[in-house]
């Protein structure tokens, strides 16, 4: 298939893929400090199936945007895509070994990709660590050719993980808690409030990216709950509390 092409929906030679299941998502998550491996591999794998309800990954070229050690990436590589692995950090890049090919430091603000150079671009739990996330948002939306996706999941902030370690101390303020954290672990956090975390909503970017004319919504919903949830982001206040963590696939357009 050209790499122009509009993405298909079916891959050729590779059997769909299942997503993993909500409360196997939940009860993975609850060991992610102390299991790491199973939680990040079981969210790459469903991760991958969402993505391919919507287009086929096979032989694409896919930029998975601060994936960290690269669980992401291993599970687009293994649905026959090619995956560039643009991470900030080299302690999060090596820190489940080596990294392999095409892997880079990079920053999610001058993504070291050309316009309309991708047919995916993902990002997983990065959001909330950006100060900008629209300025975020406006690069991975660059990079992607019209048709293709962008894939956004952030934790939101008025979540019960919205203070990821600090939590649920977050609710009485980010500087708070991460006073707190510090004292009760003698060291700070390794989420800093205000310097490397930041009090992502629902409403927000979801009113963003509507507002842009080059691209299209195609899901938004709370990302570990039950497709039949996707009616909570309709619902302002409420939708803060209750998301969790929200999933947003966007469809470039021309």
């Amino acid at each position: 298939m050209p790499a122009d092409a509009p993405p298909s929906t079916a891959s050729a030679t590779m059997p769909p893929l299942r997503p993993v299941g909500a409360f196997r998502l939940l009860t993975a998550f609850t060991g992610e400090q102390s299991d790491p491996n199973r939680f990040y591999s079981l969210l790459a794998q469903d991760s991958v199936a969402l993505i391919e309800r919507h287009a086929a990954l096979e032989g694409r070229r896919v930029a998975d945007i601060g994936g960290g050690a690269g669980y992401f990436t291993s599970a687009f590589r293994d649905r026959g895509a090619h995956c560039l692995l643009v991470e900030p950090d080299a302690d999060e890049l090596y820190s489940n070994g080596a990294p392999g090919r095409a892997s880079v430091i990079g920053d999610g603000y001058w993504l070291p990709l050309a316009d309309a150079s991708v047919d995916v671009c993902f990002s997983s739990n990065v959001l909330e660590h950006v100060k900008d996330p629209a300025g975020f948002i406006d690069e991975m939306i660059r990079i992607t050719r019209p048709g293709g996706l962008v894939y956004l999941s952030y934790t939101i902030w008025l979540s019960p993980w919205g203070g990821h370690e600090t939590a649920p101390f977050h609710y009485l303020g980010g500087h708070y808690a991460a006073r707190r954290y510090a004292r009760r672990h003698g060291k700070e956090p390794k989420n800093l409030y205000g310097q490397s975390m930041f009090p992502t909503g629902v409403g927000p970017i979801l009113s963003l990216v509507r507002r842009r004319s080059d691209v299209a919504v195609v899901e938004a919903r709370p990302r570990y709950y039950p497709r039949w949830c996707k009616f909570l982001v309709l619902i302002p206040g409420l939708r803060e509390l209750l998301t969790w963590n929200l999933l947003v696939i966007l469809r470039r357009q021309a």
